[in-house]
């Protein structure tokens, strides 16, 4: 059985498995192994200056021939640059997050970068499509990082639903049993970002690698609440002091509190102090592996539960 889908025809990939553009995490290393592996592997720009991020691009360029993507955040300050070298540079595919990309979807598509935005309500999903979507991402707010409000398991059918470009489904997802699920819901891709952070690829800070590996089924957290912008983290010294400021209500000084923390953690490797991004899924996650043995493994055990589905239900 082959996860062949709309998706895979539109990227150009063989399997319809995208790795999250997680900012501080996902540098060229790690997204030429996955597309080298037959997904589509994401650099995450988040704030990373201009020249840094071509930089990302043009390694990943000399490692893989294969198609490969850059996340964009469009809340970043210097937005505008990002996308313009983005522009020049010809960048297959990208994918953003926090807004809508529609004051840049013209410059994209005319230079035939594939445009995938994050989507956590069926009413931005509708907007995005109408202007000029290639798919959607799904992001339930079991996913790590900035999270909304609905579930995957809730917000995947509904936007199957409401759009009729493909559904990426995001967040809670790590193995071969959450790609089928996905697909029983009606996406025609995935993202994983936490199985991802401990590929062998990776290069964040073996210390973050090592939390991600011990965590169980409750230790993520969500903070910030009273910001307005929540993040799922694992737990730790800093999210305790972000939820006591969001029990006062001090959401200036949660911002204050976690400026610079991502990259502490990720790139320091201060697992007290830093903020360990990561989803639900990382009780899930055992062992590191190279990119290339995580694809194979989430593509065979699809295979099999999808295989098996009729046995279970008496077909």
């Amino acid at each position: 059985m082959a996860l062949h889908t709309r998706l895979t025809t539109l990227l150009g990939i063989e399997y319809p498995i995208i790795q999250g553009g997680m900012a501080w995490t996902a540098t060229w290393e790690l997204a030429a192994a996955v597309s080298n592996a037959g997904g589509l592997g994401i650099i995450g720009a988040g704030q990373m200056p201009t020249d840094l991020l071509r930089e990302q691009i043009r390694a990943a360029k000399t490692a893989t021939d294969r198609p490969f993507g850059v996340n964009l955040m469009l809340l970043t300050p210097h937005i505008d640059e990002l996308v313009q070298m983005v522009l020049d540079e010809g960048v297959p595919v990208v994918t953003t997050g926090a807004g809508n990309p529609g004051k840049y979807m013209t410059a994209l598509q005319e230079k035939g970068i594939k445009v995938l935005p994050i989507a956590p309500s069926i009413a931005l999903a509708r907007r995005l499509e109408q202007g000029g979507a290639d798919a959607i991402i799904g992001e339930g707010m079991e996913a790590g990082g900035h999270i909304g409000d609905l579930t995957t398991m809730v917000l995947t059918p509904q936007l199957v639903d409401a759009v009729s470009i493909p559904v990426i489904a995001a967040g809670g997802i790590a193995d071969g049993r959450g790609i089928a699920a996905a697909f029983a819901l009606g996406a025609e891709g995935v993202q994983l970002g936490t199985r991802f952070m401990v590929a062998e690829e990776c290069t964040i800070h073996p210390d973050v690698k090592a939390k991600v590996l011990k965590a169980r089924d409750r230790d993520t957290v969500v903070t910030g609440l009273s910001t307005g912008h929540p993040v799922r983290v694992l737990k730790n010294k800093l999210s305790r002091q972000i939820e006591a400021l969001d029990r006062a209500n001090e959401p200036e000084q949660i911002e204050a509190l976690g400026a610079g923390k991502l990259a502490l953690a990720m790139r320091q490797g201060d697992v007290e102090m830093g903020s360990l991004m990561a989803g639900q899924c990382a009780a899930m996650v055992h062992s590191m592996q190279p990119a290339a043995v995580i694809i194979a493994e989430l593509v065979s055990e699809a295979e099999a539960v999808l295989r098996g589905l009729p046995a279970r239900v008496g077909a």
